[in-house]
């Protein structure tokens, strides 16, 4: 849902992510560009390193979870808030997720992204079930499959998550 912002909090951090976008085209990387912002209020950016760091998971928005995941200690964001240049994909979608981050605003939606040359409608496709093809994933039954879970149900010295 698109939705011109009157918060000048939020516009100043889309902001700070577009500028870190535009300063790591300008440094050879990804047009993308993302802050995540700790509930004690501390900035932890990120910019996309996928062919920097010859990492396809290296996303801004993962790059920035990264990072204020190893600042405070804790997987848990609970709270936090995502700020990124652009909509995320499915990989950052599902990274904010399991990051327990509270709240994403994104700034230039997928749409912009395709216009540039990063069209990534077709992992949408595939998350929607109408592509399966793209990434054939199947359910192979093997003896002891339940032995990792079973480890963990017996552990006594573990971190829920």
């Amino acid at each position: 849902m698109s939705t011109p912002t009157d918060d000048p909090l939020t516009a100043g951090y889309l902001k700070l992510a577009i500028d870190l976008a535009t300063r790591n085209v300008a440094d050879g990387g990804g047009p993308f560009g993302a802050v995540v912002v700790t509930p004690d209020g501390t900035v932890h950016q990120g910019v996309n390193r996928v062919t920097s760091d010859n990492d396809p998971t290296a996303h801004a928005e993962v790059v920035a979870i990264r990072a204020a995941a190893a600042a405070t200690a804790n997987f848990d964001l609970h709270g936090s808030v995502l700020y990124t240049s652009c909509e995320p994909c499915p990989l950052c979608l599902a990274a904010a997720l399991w990051a327990r981050i509270s709240r994403v605003h994104f700034a230039a939606d997928r749409h912009g992204a395709a216009a540039a040359g990063f069209d990534d409608a077709v992992f949408y496709d595939y998350f929607d079930g109408t592509r399966p093809e793209l990434l054939p994933v199947s359910h192979d039954e093997v003896p002891a499959a339940d032995a990792p879970f079973q480890a963990w149900l017996a552990a006594r010295h573990k971190t829920a998550y």
